[in-house]
């Protein structure tokens, strides 16, 4: 434990890497643009420069502390600096802010106003260059990037992707692909980090939001809406309620207002999901198939896999995602059951990947594209502000028959080893509270990025990994891949700590709104009367009735098509 004083005050530390943490945590808002406690140090932006007691200037986030340091945080020498920076930056970028994607969630904006820059008196001589359109989950703006450097090492550091790096030097320098590519072409997975952690506008979400609407003002098609599990813990707090509180009656009542004529809940998909990845699962060890077996919920992953690790496609489960389960399964209901109206399907999704999966060719049952439209947690919440509905005050509603009712195992898929857990359940002989607890302690619920546990079964151990964020899924499939580890069954989500974090939820997600979107889940999941996938009697009766025969046609891949 050492001291330091800043601006005047004691304040002890022990561990912290460096000042800037000790800064934040003595309750002091130092601001930063490049700095971010999961990525390495960088020091690009220098807004979180103090002044020590001799005058020396330093870069807070890559000065180690030291015992007796004396930090002063908000000096008059120090303000003038960090204004110059900001009106700098401002200089050099495209300041069109009133109809900007990030308007009003833009940390450069942010600081522009908390510093007082009212003006610019420099002009901005950098060439005007062309939007990137070309992916179906984001949307590149190289006019709005100020080079802090984040969307390169999250790609880079916790996806192990690599698809933008920087190019040029000095005032020609550009985050871009390489060599300019268009970030199609690239080995981009669509999982949207990048976008989480941009400052500013230069990296947002490809909206589907005017399709949607235009959708629900026609009368000749019959709209229908699912929501994902982790969508339900991370809209409240847009709306004043308290962080990770579910909020699924609310959001299916302000779907109904806005015209959506069946609102569904993917956890019956997920539902649907266990019952057959578990089966194929145990068809696998019985039968001497490919192991291990890789879950296939996540697009991201799936994309990542079929492109890094090709030779391991059959591995991946032949199982749709819950979206895509979801989505074939209505289709063929309204074929069936009704009448001539066209049906679309909507997805309210927290990832942007799922844009990505919506379009993939293994996705379409017949030729015919299931999810017609995925709408992400961040455009959910400006469609719900549009409507000017008072979302805090509407009364929650319950999800639509036949497809609205999910058992707790569903619910956990949001988070990281909630799809093994839900198949750990699955295999339990039974739903008891002991049983529950026992599962859930078995390590599938512990605090790190990658996982490794076994259960009992039939004689067996079955060996488990569960792994989030696709650099830890690279480190797994390594190790798998020269035969240093053996697992039965690996779940791989590509945003790290799983779908509560994933590309498309609101951008500003400290570690407070984390814990709160995680104990969210589990806490709706502990409130559930049904536990397990089989103990759902609307699954049940599916199987039994309008699925039977269609099984494999409507909840399975018939390709394997990574891209």
């Amino acid at each position: 434990m050492g001291t330091m004083t800043i601006d005047g005050r004691k304040v002890e530390f022990t561990d912290e890497k460096n000042v800037l943490t000790i800064i934040r945590k003595a309750g002091i808002d130092i601001p930063t643009l490049c700095y971010h406690s999961e990525l390495s140090t960088f020091g690009a932006c220098r807004l979180c420069t103090v002044e020590d007691d001799r005058g020396r200037m330093f870069a807070s986030c890559s000065e180690e502390p030291r015992d007796g340091m004396v930090i002063f945080t908000n000096t008059g020498k120090l303000r003038k600096y960090r204004k110059l920076i900001i009106e700098l930056l401002l200089a050099a970028h495209c300041r069109d802010c009133t109809t900007c994607e990030k308007s009003g969630d833009c940390n450069l904006q942010a600081l522009a106003h908390r510093y007082g820059i009212m003006k610019v008196r420099f002009d901005n001589y950098k060439e005007t260059m062309p939007l990137d359109f070309s992916s179906p989950s984001i949307v590149r703006d190289p006019n709005k990037c100020i080079l802090c450097g984040n969307c390169v090492r999250v790609c880079s550091e916790l996806q192990a992707v690599g698809a933008l790096g920087f190019a040029h030097r000095g005032s020609d320098a550009m985050v871009m692909p390489a060599f300019n590519k268009e970030i199609a072409e690239t080995d981009c997975v669509n999982c949207g980090q990048c976008r989480v952690f941009c400052p500013t506008g230069a990296i947002s979400i490809r909206h589907n939001k005017s399709e949607v609407w235009d959708a629900l003002a026609d009368p000749n098609v019959r709209v229908v809406a699912q929501i994902a599990p982790s969508v339900r813990v991370a809209v409240g707090d847009a709306f004043g309620l308290p962080k990770g509180d579910s909020t699924i009656g609310k959001i299916i009542s302000v779907l109904h207002r806005m015209g959506f004529d069946e609102v569904y809940d993917t956890t019956f998909s997920a539902d649907l999901t266990i019952m057959e990845e578990s089966a194929e699962f145990l068809d696998r060890v019985q039968n001497g198939g490919k192991l291990p077996l890789l879950t296939s919920c996540c697009p991201a992953w799936v994309k990542f896999a079929g492109e890094q690790f090709p030779e391991f496609s059959e591995n991946v489960s032949t199982c749709r995602s819950p979206q895509g389960m979801m989505s074939a399964v209505v289709k063929e209901y309204f074929r069936e059951n009704g009448g001539d109206k066209k049906t679309v399907m909507v997805s309210f999704m927290p990832c942007t990947a799922k844009k990505m999966e919506a379009k993939r060719s293994n996705s379409f049952t017949e030729g015919e594209q299931d999810t017609d439209y995925v709408i992400t947690t961040s455009e959910l919440i400006d469609m719900i502000r549009t409507t000017g509905i008072d979302f805090a005050e509407i009364e929650p509603e319950s999800a639509d028959i036949p497809f609205g009712l999910g058992s707790g195992g569903g619910v956990i898929f949001g988070v990281m080893g909630g799809v093994t857990e839900a198949v750990i359940r699955r295999l339990a002989p039974d739903s008891s509270k002991a049983t529950m607890e026992n599962i859930a302690e078995c390590g599938v619920r512990e605090d790190s990025f990658i996982r490794e546990f076994s259960i009992p079964y039939n004689g067996m151990d079955v060996k488990i990994c569960v792994a989030s964020g696709l650099a830890n899924a690279r480190k797994v499939m390594e190790q798998v891949k020269s035969g240093e580890k053996e697992y039965h069954l690996i779940e791989i989500m590509a945003c790290r700590r799983g779908c509560i974090m994933g590309g498309g939820q609101p951008r500003l997600a400290g570690d407070r709104t984390k814990a709160a979107r995680l104990n969210g889940i589990y806490k709706e999941d502990k409130a559930s009367v049904i536990k397990k996938c089989d103990e759902n009697p609307m699954i049940t009766t599916l199987y039994d009735g309008f699925l039977k025969g269609k099984e494999h046609k409507l909840l399975h891949n018939h390709e394997f098509n990574a891209c």
